[in-house]
């Protein structure tokens, strides 16, 4: 099932809480702990490869990082799955955030295969996690917490997967 655009603003916009910037009110770190090494494992299970990870990124709303290695790819580009502390929400990227406009220009670009973007998808869309394209992350914050001492012109990814 694919969230439509309409519908991730409308969820970006809820889960944006300016008293509660780094994480959301309700936090639990252990969930989020073992919420993310299942996707790490599942993600090394679908690429038959061991995956680097970090988790529980301090000063930050992100929660982690897992890269799927280039060797584990059909273009021989790494993909990088971030995942949020609020809301479950993950992006996915060839190489890194901000490498490409997104997974359709790394996909046009030769850098990301279809086959390769489904299967993450699949687990991140299996575990629960809402899958938020980062051209509609890079699109300028325009919500009520209170981001800009670090950023000229915050995006919603500086909201949900930043330094604070």
């Amino acid at each position: 099932m694919t969230v439509s655009e309409v519908d991730l603003l409308a969820l970006l916009r809820e889960l944006d809480d300016p008293e509660w910037l780094e994480w959301p009110r309700h936090y639990d770190r252990g969930e989020n702990a073992v919420l993310f090494g299942s996707l790490v494992a599942r993600l090394e299970d679908r690429f038959a490869v061991r995956c680097t990870a970090e988790q529980d990124t301090q000063d930050s709303s992100e929660y982690g990082r897992v890269v799927v290695p280039a060797e584990a790819t059909v273009c021989g580009t790494r993909i990088v799955v971030c995942v949020s502390k609020f809301g479950s929400l993950a992006l996915v990227c060839a190489d890194n955030p901000g490498a490409f406009l997104g997974t359709d220009e790394a996909q046009a670009d030769g850098e990301l295969d279809a086959a390769d973007l489904a299967k993450v998808n699949r687990v991140l869309v299996d575990l629960g996690y809402v899958v938020v394209p980062e051209e509609l992350l890079e699109c300028d914050y325009d919500g009520p917490s209170r981001l800009s001492w670090h950023v000229e012109r915050p995006t919603w990814s500086d909201r949900f997967f930043g330094i604070f």
